[in-house]
């Protein structure tokens, strides 16, 4: 199988944790794009679900899809949420961001009974921070926050690159929240959840891309088959 593929059969598996009546969350990106796309299938085979997308993109193809959506105000208790990684490790440890979307999908996750994630091989690792860690700034007082930042890392990473991230334009990539994003080429992440607490404690820092203990399970696809990480159901 191709990447592609290898995306659809994980996307294809967690579609069939999905029961009649549940209330989703829809993420974001490469891998959730299948996802949605096979929930569309069953929702127009008679599947009765409503969901909340983690961004405007996954909102337009939803629509697209004829698939019902809600909002966290009008339904703030989730059943399940399928949503991709950049990166995740054995203990359900995630990267996520690289879509710009980290803060609609740590909220709707957050919000959701189970998260199950999907992704192909690639994106299982060892040790988290080969891919750059998003950090989701105000854009008010960005040359502080990002001197703030750079602070942090510097105690474990002292040359770590801190970068601002730019759209196709140039201009810096703006979040649908309306915020900057900040990556962090850190290339190995030994204790997350250190680094999770030190960056929340930055005035300015809206949400970093680490997810800790928000996944409940994983499908990955990799050229042998899927392999299942912690509990799907």
């Amino acid at each position: 199988m191709n990447a592609e593929e290898m995306k659809r059969a994980a996307a294809a598996r967690a579609a069939e944790l999905v029961r009649d009546g549940m209330r989703l969350g829809l993420g974001t990106g490469s891998t959730a794009r299948h996802f949605v796309a096979i929930l569309g299938e069953k929702v127009r085979a008679g599947l009765k679900v409503v969901c909340v997308p983690t961004s405007e993109a996954t909102r337009l193809q939803a629509e697209a899809e004829g698939i019902p959506l809600t909002t966290l105000d009008e339904t703030p208790a989730l059943d399940l949420t399928v949503d991709g990684a950049d990166e995740l490790d054995d203990s359900l440890r995630l990267i996520k961001g690289g879509g710009g979307a980290l803060l609609r999908e740590k909220i709707v996750a957050a919000a959701s009974r189970r998260m199950v994630v999907i992704a192909d091989g690639s994106k299982h690792v060892d040790v988290l921070g080969r891919f750059p860690l998003p950090i989701e700034v105000n854009p008010f007082g960005l040359r502080a926050t990002q001197e703030a930042i750079a602070q942090v890392l510097a105690r474990r990473w002292p040359s770590a690159p801190l970068t601002l991230r730019r759209g196709g334009d140039g201009n810096p990539f703006v979040t649908d929240g309306g915020h900057f994003i900040l990556d962090a080429a850190l290339q190995r992440i030994e204790e997350p959840e250190a680094l999770a607490s030190d960056l929340v404690a930055i005035p300015g820092v809206v949400e970093h891309g680490l997810f800790l203990g928000l996944a409940s399970g994983a499908v990955i696809a990799t050229e042998a088959g899927l392999v299942e990480l912690g509990e799907l159901g």
